[in-house]
């Protein structure tokens, strides 16, 4: 059975739970400690989630990861919500307040639609490790080109890259999304990013002017 590196997510949580510390506290839904801790939950949820051959715990464990991920998901979007109905209304803020706040969001959308499209490809890394996985959500080029990597599977910085370049770009780059459910997800992480570098950032760059 092959096994990927699940540091890499979980690395890649806590750097988001680090972010998400500095964050004003005007743009944070509900207590201070409620995203970090749902974070630093689904750090422990993907070790649960790592590949078993029990296929019933893998399947409950993939779900409670799932949960865990949407809740962290809806706070992140939340939090995009407060930070633009803020500024809608007038509010006063710092340029750098500004700045970084829309870094934190940023960066966070960017950990967290890596780990959806790590989670939903081909079912997951689990079924990927196991070789029985779904068909693909995603056509990266190592799978068009075989050849190129005999026996290459995607690891969580292949879909981390995705999720960047799509932040980015606001749109596909050299991965294409081949199901509908990505399509959707990706739309989603395109207008968050737009919306973030749109409003929030251009606006902190016009105080800062």
């Amino acid at each position: 059975m092959g096994r990927e590196p699940f540091w890499q997510a979980q690395a890649a949580l806590v750097a988001a739970v680090v972010l998400y510390l500095s964050l004003p506290g005007k743009f944070i839904v509900g207590p201070g400690w409620l995203e970090p801790a749902l974070e630093l939950l689904l750090v422990g949820g993907l070790w649960l989630d790592r590949p078993r051959h029990n296929r019933a715990e893998a399947l409950r464990e993939r779900r409670i990861v799932l949960v865990l991920l949407g809740m962290v998901a809806a706070s992140n979007l939340l939090s995009l919500e407060l930070l633009v109905h803020y500024l809608l209304r007038g509010g006063k803020a710092g340029g750098h307040q500004l700045i970084l706040s829309a870094v934190v969001i940023w960066l966070t959308n960017v950990a967290v639609f890596a780990l959806w499209y790590w989670q939903l490809d081909r079912g997951g890394p689990d079924r990927r490790a196991r070789g029985d996985e779904d068909r693909p959500d995603f056509l990266f080029v190592q799978m068009s080109e075989p050849s190129l990597a005999p026996g290459w599977i995607p690891s969580f910085l292949d879909y981390l890259y995705t999720s960047f370049t799509n932040a980015t770009a606001f749109s596909p780059t050299d991965t294409m999304p081949l199901t509908v459910r990505v399509k959707m997800l990706m739309l989603v992480q395109s207008m968050v990013s737009l919306i973030t570098i749109g409003l929030v950032a251009a606006r902190a760059v016009n105080v800062l002017a």
